[in-house]
This record gives structure tokens, sequence and C-alpha cells, in this order.
């Protein structure tokens, strides 16, 4: 078996099309990124850098799927991937056609889609010939009906709703915001959140000085991340993108209000820079500007979600960690058998995720907003945001301004937005996962000299900087093993990203995300209110719902996307 590490050299095929080239992810300023397994396939013959891609992605034997894991991964990823997948694009031909009413995107889940058997079936060799008939028998294809469509299939509509799925990636608000982009590039760096416009949104609660003295807003931020590609995707047809941001109020009742939505174009195409904020309206046009600006938001959090929430923090960062613990440690080391029930099958997972979903046209690029560039934003937000002394769930809370330390209160810390399931049920999970850790390794590891002496850990943890993370080997962060408590502080981290942390971002997808107006993974057309012809506006003012529905992912990605959920999702459980 063979651990060793490469970079992302294989999610591009630019041997068969031009256009599927990708930039190699790690090892370079400007695209750096985390190591995956080394799979030894030659170079391509178009990009010496890029590796050829096959049918075959590999992974050391001890990584592979046991038979019952295999059967549960392969019944349901085989039937999304191989044959449902393949089935819609001959079923709906037109990749560009959208839900003709909200009625229609209903019957997804009480009438499915008919699929047409496939005609080669029996060419899907990674099957074992008792799956055959279990993935392969279904006509129709008929998505589980998600929790929230079932108790009301209107709520997508509030704002509550919309506010209560952001809880996770809520910053406090610090005024005046201003972006760190050069302005003679991207505009002016000043945010359209003015006190003239957040104001009357929470005058029944305090004044704006009120509320930043008892810091009472919260926002969601993506304006510096995703600007810079704004032009670029715009070239893509069928997909748009926005510099955007999302205020929130945290009302006296302890939930989130939202108050403002921003969303920016930079300069291009010789006209200057566009920015405009929407606020919660009761007049007609004021309020299906604002259904479009959520419409918006809500796919770039979810993009953010599946590619750095979930992919980067909890897949992507983990490989190395895996890589290195069956490099350097023995089976028998204490630390090995601590660590290698939580990242079991994590390879084997990461390397289906390049074949098929986050290659060149694989279901993420085809399913969200920033499209063939979703890889790249991805290493900027890890350049830009990700440190390991960050992810530890206490740490991440203290940083994002969601809690402060509290030695009165419990686990330490003392919440800003007390109802908080994620930080609630999670900071009672990491307690418990920390005094498990803690007297793991106290029982090993009597003083620090015991750790300083291990050579194999000293040699893991350094493999893990410098080999593993190379691209961040020299920031100050990285912790150093020198005691119990440094072990004690890195295995936690560890342990709580590819179990907790990967089970909270991971399994509750489909619930709030099944039913796609909820959380459309992509927004297909422009703001109504930016540079509309006479034509467009018209059709905003005649048909707003029409316009929205057009807006939305096609019927395609939507049921790409979404069937992928249901299908695979419950298959990532590491």
């Amino acid at each position: 078996m063979i651990y060793d590490y490469d970079v992302y050299n294989d999610l591009g095929d630019p041997d068969s099309n031009p256009e599927l080239a990708r930039p190699v992810l790690g090892g370079s300023k400007k695209y750096p990124y985390p190591r995956r397994c080394r799979t030894g396939r030659p170079r391509g013959k178009t990009d010496p850098r890029s590796e050829r891609r096959s049918d075959t992605f590999y992974v050391p034997r001890d990584e592979e799927f046991s038979e019952e894991k295999e059967i549960s991964f392969v019944t349901k990823t085989a039937y999304s991937v191989h044959m449902l997948l393949p089935s819609l694009g001959a079923t709906l031909k037109d990749p560009d056609l959208g839900f003709p009413s909200f009625t229609k995107i209903t019957q997804l889940y009480k009438e499915g889609i008919p699929i047409p058997k496939l005609k080669n079936q029996a060419s899907v060799q990674i099957l074992a010939l008792r799956l055959v008939k279990a993935v392969c028998d279904a006509i129709d294809k008929q998505f589980e009906t998600p929790a929230m469509l079932e108790k009301d299939k209107f709520s997508w509509l509030r704002d509550e709703k919309f506010s209560r799925p952001t809880l996770a990636g809520v910053n406090p608000y610090k005024w005046p915001l201003k972006s760190a982009l050069d302005p003679d590039v991207y505009g002016p760096p000043e945010s359209a959140f003015t006190e003239e416009l957040v104001e009357p949104e929470i005058k029944d609660f305090m004044t704006i000085g009120e509320a930043l003295k008892q810091k009472k807003p919260f926002i969601i931020d993506y304006h510096d991340l995703l600007l810079p590609y704004v032009s670029k995707v715009r070239q893509i047809k069928g997909t748009t993108l926005y510099g955007s941001r999302a205020l929130f109020f945290l009302t006296p009742d302890g939930t989130l209000k939202p108050i403002a939505i921003e969303l920016t174009c930079p300069p291009m195409e010789g006209k200057p820079q566009w920015k405009q904020a929407f606020t919660p309206s009761l007049e007609t046009v004021g309020l299906w500007l604002w259904r479009f600006a959520k419409a918006h938001f809500l796919a770039h959090d979810c993009g953010y979600h599946e590619l750095v929430s979930h992919w980067l923090r909890t897949h992507c960062v983990t490989e190395p960690y895996i890589i290195a613990t069956n490099r350097q440690l023995s089976v028998m080391h204490p630390i090995y058998r601590l660590l290698h029930p939580h990242c079991c099958y994590a390879m084997k997972i990461n390397a289906f995720a390049r074949q098929a979903l986050i290659n060149a046209d694989g279901i993420i690029e085809n399913s969200f907003s920033p499209g063939k560039y979703c890889m790249e934003l991805c290493s900027m937000a890890y350049d830009q945001q990700w440190r390991f002394d960050r992810e530890a769930l206490p740490a991440d809370l203290i940083n994002r301004g969601i809690a402060v330390e509290d030695r009165t209160a419990p686990h330490g810390l003392k919440l800003m937005i007390e109802d908080y399931p994620f930080a609630n049920n999670g900071l009672m999970l990491w307690d418990a996962l920390k005094q498990w850790v803690a007297d793991y390794v106290n029982y090993y590891y009597k003083d620090s000299s015991m750790v300083r002496s291990d050579t194999e850990l000293q040699a893991w943890w350094t493999e893990i900087r410098t080999k593993g993370h190379e691209d961040k080997k020299d920031e100050p962060w990285w912790p150093v093993l020198k005691t119990p408590e440094g072990i004690i502080g890195t295995i936690i981290t560890i342990v709580w990203v590819a179990s907790a942390h990967h089970s909270a971002v991971n399994f509750g997808q489909y619930a709030f995300a099944g039913y796609f107006p909820n959380r459309p993974s992509i927004a297909r057309t422009n703001m109504p209110c930016e540079d509309p012809t006479e034509e467009r506006w018209k059709r905003f003012l005649d048909n707003p719902g029409s316009e929205l529905l057009a807006c939305f992912p096609s019927q395609i990605q939507a049921t790409k996307s979404y069937g992928y959920s249901t299908c695979v999702i419950k298959s990532f459980s590491g």
C-alpha cells in the first residue's frame, strides 16, 4: 500500500476537451490547497502538470470500504451518479428549462420524474451482481419529501426561515463596513449598509448606536470572496454571481431578524460598479425584490456551505491527517488507534468526490453558481480563512464573535446567541470528546518528556504541517506538540472535524435544502433592477413569480443536485 502526497491535479480533463482544463490546486501561491493521496497515474498529454483521469481512483487497500459499507454506498451512489444522472440528461433534453410553476416543483416529491431504463445497465461494472437489481429496477425517480416541505410548503417565503439556517455563518458586525479589495479594480469599497438603511428596520427595538454597543447586529459576508469572480462567472451561460452580504439583528427574544442584503457587481464591460441593498418590504415591488435578493444570497450561502464548510473543512483538510497517520505512526501506536475510527472511509469518499462531484463538469460545477470556478473559490477560502487553531469548536465560536470566554458559564463559554443548536449541542459533544481524549492521552503520556521523546508522534505532526498542508507550513498559528495538553488540543480538533463537525454540516442538508426554493444552489439571472431592459422590467412587474422561477435552478440542475443529496449524502457517513 502506498500512502504519499500529491496536489489536486486530477480535477480537470483537458485531454478529452480543452474546456475541461482546470488549474492545479496546491503547490503554488496562487492556488494553495491541502494535499491528497498520490495515485501514480500518468501525466496528461495536453497539460503535463495534470494527471490523466481514468475510471478508477486509487486509494490504499486499508482505506477501501468494508463489504457492508460497500453495499450501502454503492447502492445509493451508483444509482445516483452512474444511472440516474445520465438518464436525466436523456429525459430533460433542454438544460436551461426551468420549472413553469411552484406546483411543478412540488410534484418532484409526489410524482417523481419518469426515468427510462438504461440499455447498458450491465456495463456498470463497479456493482456487485447482487446489487444490480436493487439499483436498476426503479422506473421513476421520486424524491423523499423534505421535512420542512411536509410541515409547511410556504415556510421558505418567511424571513425567519431565511435566518434560521444561516446561524453557522454569522459574525458580529463592524461599523462602518468596507471592502479590502482594490477600489481601482472593484469599485468603491464602502458598504451599502448605512445608518439610514438600518435604523428604520430596528427602530422598534433600539437605535443603531445602542445595537452596536450591545453587539446585536450580525453579518454573513461573502463580498470580498466572491466579487473577484463575478465577471468570470457571468461569462458562463446559465448562471450569474454577485459579491454579497446579509445583515441580521438579534432581537430580544433571541432570534435573528434579517435586516438587509447587499449585492455588488464590479465595474465591467464599460459600466461602473453596481451596488444595492435590499430590505424586507410590504410594498409589492419591494417584496419581490427582497425575495430575489434572498434567492441570490442563499445560492451563495449554499455554495459556500458545500464547497467550504463541508468539502474543504471536513473532507479535504482531513486527508493529510490520514496519510501522515499511516506513514508515520505504527498501527500499535496509541494515537493511531485513537484516530483510526474517526477517519475511517474518508479517503475513499474523497476519491469518489474527485471522480464525480468536484471534477470538471461534475455535479458541483453544474449545480452551483460559481460553475467551473467552484474549486478555485475553494482554494481562495483555504488561503484566506482556514487555520488549524480555529477549527476547534470553542475557538471557532469565539473567532466568529458568537461566544466569549466565561468560566462561570457552561462549557466555559457564554453564547451571544443562546438559541444556537449547533453551538449548544456541539459544546456538549466537544466536552465529552475532550474528556475521552484527555483520559486516553494522559494514560500514555505522563509528562512532557514522553511527548518530546516520541519520535513517531513528532514526525507525524511535522509531516502534517510541512507535507500535508505544505502551502501553510510557515504559518505561526500551528500548535507545537511538547506537552500532553498540546496533544489533547490537537487530537480533539482532528476528531471533532472528522466526526461531529462533519455530521453537523452533512446530514442536515436535505432537510433544509431538499426543497430548493428554500436554499437554491444556483441563481441563473441577474436582479431585475440591475440595468434592466424595458422588456425585462415589464415581465418582472407583470409576473414576478415567473421571473423568480427563471432565476431558480433549471429542472436538470435541481434534479441532479437534489438527487445527489438524497441518494449520496446519506452514504457520506465517513
